[in-house]
């Protein structure tokens, strides 16, 4: 059983988060929260196994909890965040802090449920067409950001630059392989080097690094 909070400020969105989650024979709602500090607290006192969670609340936002959170440990949750995109520029900044990945509010409810499942798993949710929606978000509206050390891209082949650059890019393994003429499983090889070469936690992470790098709109 998956145990998830559901952290937002909006009674109506929990509830009906709660709804639809309590009806997955799989999953479970452990607790609700309204805003980021009783996340915080609610989090370590329930140890759930996924926070579902918002990021524009009163008090303390989402993404100071969700770094709070998923700084507390290799036992820490995993983090989902659940933002209306279009209108919250601090998606970026959530997943800085450490969530790993992001859903908008407008999405289809199976497919908020298959979500939670992946995130809770462990693995990442950034889906091709949402990364590249990201990318051009923060490439419009972000200040540029310093590049990463440069020691720490040093260790990346030119092979390893260009794979990164299209995993920035949104995209998938088999978009990445077509493109470069690899097979699926040498992109996925190059891609798990990557993640241990730049001490990545998931793809979410190698996004972000190809972001801070400069590598994204060099193309």
């Amino acid at each position: 059983m998956i145990r998830v909070l559901l952290v937002d400020d909006q009674p109506l969105v929990r509830a009906s988060l709660d709804m639809i989650i309590t009806d997955a024979p799989d999953l479970a709602v452990v607790g609700e929260a309204g805003n980021g500090a009783d996340a915080v607290r609610l989090a370590a006192e329930l140890r759930p196994d996924i926070v579902v969670m918002d990021i524009r609340m009163p008090g303390m936002d989402g993404i100071e909890a969700t770094r709070i959170i998923t700084g507390a440990g290799a036992d820490a949750p995993q983090v989902l965040v659940l933002t209306t995109f279009d209108q919250d520029e601090h998606v970026y900044g959530a997943l800085q802090a450490g969530a790993s990945g992001f859903l908008v509010k407008d999405m289809e409810l199976d497919d908020i449920l298959a979500a939670i499942r992946v995130v809770a798993a462990g693995n990442a949710l950034i889906a091709p067409t949402v990364t590249r929606r990201l990318i051009a978000h923060f490439a419009r509206q972000t200040a540029p950001v310093a590049p990463a050390a440069p020691v720490t891209f040093e260790a990346l082949t030119t092979r390893e630059r260009e794979i990164l650059t299209l995993v920035g890019l949104g995209r998938s393994n088999a978009e990445i392989a077509a493109e470069l003429h690899l097979t699926v499983a040498t992109a996925k090889t190059y891609i798990s080097r990557m993640l241990t070469k730049l001490d990545a936690r998931d793809r979410v992470q190698l996004v972000i690094a190809a972001y801070e790098a400069g590598l994204v709109g060099q193309r």
